[in-house]
Protein backbone atom coordinates (compact mmCIF):
# COMPACT_ATOMS: atom_id res chain seq x y z
CA UNK A 1 0.00 0.00 0.00
CA UNK A 2 1.50 3.03 -0.81
CA UNK A 3 2.04 5.76 2.22
CA UNK A 4 0.32 9.03 1.85
CA UNK A 5 3.05 12.18 0.93
CA UNK A 6 3.91 13.80 3.60
CA UNK A 7 3.92 17.52 2.46
CA UNK A 8 7.11 19.53 3.61
CA UNK A 9 5.72 22.81 4.00
CA UNK A 10 8.42 25.78 4.22
CA UNK A 11 8.33 28.33 6.51
CA UNK A 12 8.86 31.84 6.61
CA UNK A 13 12.62 32.71 8.18
CA UNK A 14 10.84 35.23 10.84
CA UNK A 15 8.36 32.57 12.19
CA UNK A 16 11.30 30.37 12.79
CA UNK A 17 12.68 32.81 15.00
CA UNK A 18 9.31 33.82 16.21
CA UNK A 19 8.92 30.14 17.44
CA UNK A 20 12.65 30.24 19.21
CA UNK A 21 12.16 33.45 21.02
CA UNK A 22 8.14 32.31 22.32
CA UNK A 23 10.10 29.10 23.42
CA UNK A 24 12.67 31.50 25.28
CA UNK A 25 10.16 33.23 26.81
CA UNK A 26 8.07 30.82 27.91
CA UNK A 27 10.71 28.76 29.34
CA UNK A 28 11.96 31.28 31.61
CA UNK A 29 15.25 31.55 29.71
CA UNK A 30 13.98 35.38 29.08
CA UNK A 31 11.96 36.62 32.44
CA UNK A 32 9.52 39.74 32.80
CA UNK A 33 11.68 43.28 32.36
CA UNK A 34 14.77 41.30 31.25
CA UNK A 35 15.84 42.57 27.50
CA UNK A 36 15.70 40.98 24.59
CA UNK A 37 18.90 40.23 22.75
CA UNK A 38 20.52 42.51 20.20
CA UNK A 39 19.66 42.49 16.90
CA UNK A 40 23.45 41.63 15.97
CA UNK A 41 23.42 38.63 18.75
CA UNK A 42 20.01 37.22 17.42
CA UNK A 43 21.22 37.28 13.66
CA UNK A 44 24.51 35.28 14.51
CA UNK A 45 22.88 32.90 16.89
CA UNK A 46 20.07 31.86 14.07
CA UNK A 47 22.17 32.49 11.21
CA UNK A 48 19.61 34.78 9.70
CA UNK A 49 19.24 38.22 8.68
CA UNK A 50 18.44 41.82 10.60
CA UNK A 51 14.08 41.33 8.68
CA UNK A 52 13.68 38.37 9.90
CA UNK A 53 14.47 39.60 13.63
CA UNK A 54 12.52 42.58 12.87
CA UNK A 55 9.19 40.88 11.50
CA UNK A 56 9.94 38.05 14.51
CA UNK A 57 10.37 41.04 17.26
CA UNK A 58 7.30 42.51 15.96
CA UNK A 59 5.16 39.61 15.74
CA UNK A 60 6.35 39.15 19.71
CA UNK A 61 5.22 42.73 20.46
CA UNK A 62 1.93 42.09 18.56
CA UNK A 63 1.01 39.18 20.83
CA UNK A 64 2.15 41.51 24.05
CA UNK A 65 4.98 39.28 24.52
CA UNK A 66 7.46 42.24 24.76
CA UNK A 67 7.56 45.98 24.52
CA UNK A 68 9.52 47.56 21.60
CA UNK A 69 11.28 51.28 22.27
CA UNK A 70 12.37 53.56 19.59
CA UNK A 71 16.37 53.63 20.16
CA UNK A 72 15.96 50.99 23.11
CA UNK A 73 16.20 47.40 23.29
CA UNK A 74 12.67 45.49 23.36
CA UNK A 75 11.81 44.40 26.79
CA UNK A 76 9.51 41.11 27.86
CA UNK A 77 6.58 42.47 29.49
CA UNK A 78 5.04 40.95 32.76
CA UNK A 79 1.98 39.30 31.67
CA UNK A 80 -0.94 40.16 33.58
CA UNK A 81 -4.85 39.04 33.45
CA UNK A 82 -5.72 42.41 32.37
CA UNK A 83 -2.79 42.63 29.58
CA UNK A 84 -4.28 39.43 28.14
CA UNK A 85 -7.55 41.10 27.89
CA UNK A 86 -6.33 43.94 26.42
CA UNK A 87 -4.72 42.24 23.71
CA UNK A 88 -8.53 41.61 22.74
CA UNK A 89 -9.86 44.56 23.45
CA UNK A 90 -10.04 46.12 19.88
CA UNK A 91 -11.43 43.08 18.23
CA UNK A 92 -13.84 42.31 20.65
CA UNK A 93 -15.23 46.11 20.32
CA UNK A 94 -15.69 45.36 16.64
CA UNK A 95 -17.13 41.68 16.80
CA UNK A 96 -19.27 43.64 19.13
CA UNK A 97 -20.51 46.19 16.57
CA UNK A 98 -21.15 43.58 13.63
CA UNK A 99 -23.46 41.70 15.41
CA UNK A 100 -26.53 42.30 17.87
CA UNK A 101 -26.74 38.86 18.99
CA UNK A 102 -23.53 38.63 20.05
CA UNK A 103 -23.90 42.19 22.60
CA UNK A 104 -27.04 40.25 23.72
CA UNK A 105 -24.68 37.06 24.55
CA UNK A 106 -21.90 39.01 26.08
CA UNK A 107 -24.84 40.77 28.71
CA UNK A 108 -25.93 37.45 29.25
CA UNK A 109 -22.28 36.27 30.31
CA UNK A 110 -21.97 39.59 32.00
CA UNK A 111 -25.18 38.43 34.32
CA UNK A 112 -24.46 35.14 34.59
CA UNK A 113 -20.63 36.19 36.10
CA UNK A 114 -21.99 39.27 38.15
CA UNK A 115 -24.49 36.55 40.00
CA UNK A 116 -21.22 34.56 40.66
CA UNK A 117 -19.12 37.75 41.93
CA UNK A 118 -21.92 39.03 44.17
CA UNK A 119 -22.48 35.45 45.98
CA UNK A 120 -18.73 35.10 46.33
CA UNK A 121 -18.78 39.10 47.70
CA UNK A 122 -20.80 37.97 50.68
CA UNK A 123 -19.26 34.62 51.70
CA UNK A 124 -15.72 37.18 51.73
CA UNK A 125 -16.69 40.77 52.69
CA UNK A 126 -14.62 42.74 54.77
CA UNK A 127 -15.19 46.58 56.34
CA UNK A 128 -12.71 48.00 53.88
CA UNK A 129 -14.48 46.62 50.97
CA UNK A 130 -17.89 47.95 52.63
CA UNK A 131 -16.16 51.09 52.79
CA UNK A 132 -14.79 51.20 49.80
CA UNK A 133 -18.21 50.31 47.98
CA UNK A 134 -20.10 52.63 49.74
CA UNK A 135 -17.19 55.69 48.86
CA UNK A 136 -17.84 54.83 45.23
CA UNK A 137 -21.88 54.96 45.62
CA UNK A 138 -21.46 58.57 46.97
CA UNK A 139 -18.81 59.53 43.91
CA UNK A 140 -21.44 58.38 41.77
CA UNK A 141 -24.41 60.23 43.86
CA UNK A 142 -22.14 63.45 43.18
CA UNK A 143 -21.71 62.82 39.47
CA UNK A 144 -25.14 63.17 38.86
CA UNK A 145 -25.69 65.40 35.45
CA UNK A 146 -22.25 63.93 34.18
CA UNK A 147 -22.86 60.80 31.92
CA UNK A 148 -19.49 60.09 31.74
CA UNK A 149 -18.29 60.59 35.28
CA UNK A 150 -21.41 58.45 36.58
CA UNK A 151 -20.67 55.43 34.31
CA UNK A 152 -17.08 55.58 35.63
CA UNK A 153 -18.64 54.56 39.03
CA UNK A 154 -20.92 52.30 37.52
CA UNK A 155 -17.97 50.42 36.13
CA UNK A 156 -15.98 50.84 39.10
CA UNK A 157 -18.30 49.64 41.48
CA UNK A 158 -19.30 46.12 39.59
CA UNK A 159 -15.61 45.76 39.02
CA UNK A 160 -14.57 46.52 43.07
CA UNK A 161 -17.38 43.60 43.78
CA UNK A 162 -15.49 41.46 41.75
CA UNK A 163 -12.01 42.19 43.83
CA UNK A 164 -13.70 41.03 46.89
CA UNK A 165 -12.94 37.35 45.46
CA UNK A 166 -9.10 37.86 45.72
CA UNK A 167 -9.13 36.52 41.95
CA UNK A 168 -7.09 39.14 39.71
CA UNK A 169 -8.56 37.18 36.54
CA UNK A 170 -12.04 38.04 37.98
CA UNK A 171 -11.16 41.54 38.14
CA UNK A 172 -9.71 41.47 34.89
CA UNK A 173 -12.93 39.91 33.22
CA UNK A 174 -15.17 42.05 34.97
CA UNK A 175 -12.62 45.38 33.63
CA UNK A 176 -12.33 43.74 29.64
CA UNK A 177 -16.35 43.04 29.95
CA UNK A 178 -17.31 46.27 31.31
CA UNK A 179 -14.95 48.99 29.07
CA UNK A 180 -16.49 46.29 25.58
CA UNK A 181 -20.04 47.45 26.72
CA UNK A 182 -19.35 51.33 27.52
CA UNK A 183 -19.83 52.57 24.35
CA UNK A 184 -23.49 50.40 24.33
CA UNK A 185 -24.12 51.58 28.53
CA UNK A 186 -24.97 55.75 27.63
CA UNK A 187 -28.64 55.14 26.87
CA UNK A 188 -28.97 54.05 30.43
CA UNK A 189 -29.40 57.53 31.27
CA UNK A 190 -32.07 58.87 28.68
CA UNK A 191 -34.80 58.67 31.19
CA UNK A 192 -34.93 61.60 33.63
CA UNK A 193 -33.99 60.51 36.91
CA UNK A 194 -32.81 57.05 36.02
CA UNK A 195 -29.74 57.44 38.10
CA UNK A 196 -31.63 57.47 41.49
CA UNK A 197 -32.91 54.08 40.67
CA UNK A 198 -29.27 52.56 39.76
CA UNK A 199 -28.17 54.23 43.13
CA UNK A 200 -31.03 52.78 45.23
CA UNK A 201 -29.72 49.61 43.60
CA UNK A 202 -26.49 49.62 44.37
CA UNK A 203 -27.03 50.79 47.96
CA UNK A 204 -29.51 47.43 48.04
CA UNK A 205 -26.47 45.13 46.61
CA UNK A 206 -23.96 46.73 49.39
CA UNK A 207 -26.63 46.30 51.70
CA UNK A 208 -26.73 42.23 51.40
CA UNK A 209 -23.40 41.98 50.58
CA UNK A 210 -22.75 43.62 53.82
CA UNK A 211 -24.95 41.17 55.76
CA UNK A 212 -23.19 38.18 53.96
CA UNK A 213 -26.59 37.39 52.42
CA UNK A 214 -25.44 35.44 49.27
CA UNK A 215 -28.98 34.80 48.27
CA UNK A 216 -29.98 38.13 48.97
CA UNK A 217 -27.00 39.96 46.90
CA UNK A 218 -27.57 37.45 44.51
CA UNK A 219 -31.25 38.66 43.27
CA UNK A 220 -30.31 42.16 43.61
CA UNK A 221 -27.48 42.22 41.37
CA UNK A 222 -29.78 39.99 39.00
CA UNK A 223 -32.93 42.47 39.61
CA UNK A 224 -30.38 45.55 38.40
CA UNK A 225 -28.97 43.62 35.82
CA UNK A 226 -32.14 42.51 34.22
CA UNK A 227 -33.45 46.43 34.78
CA UNK A 228 -30.54 47.86 32.70
CA UNK A 229 -30.09 45.34 30.39
CA UNK A 230 -33.27 46.94 27.69
CA UNK A 231 -31.77 50.17 27.61
CA UNK A 232 -28.59 49.94 25.72
CA UNK A 233 -27.60 48.86 22.86
CA UNK A 234 -30.45 48.63 21.12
Amino acid sequence: MTQPIEQIVRRKLSDEVFDRLERMITSGDLKPDDEMPSERVLMERFGVGRPAIREAMQALAAKGLVNISHGERAKVLRLTAQSIFQQVDLTAKIMLSQSHDTLEHLKSARIFFERGMAREAAQRVSKNDIDDLKAIIQRQRSSIGDADSFIDADMEFHTRIAKISGNPIFVAFSEAMLAWLKEYHTDMLIWAGKEKFTLVEHEEIVSRIEQSDADGAENAILKHLERSRALYGK
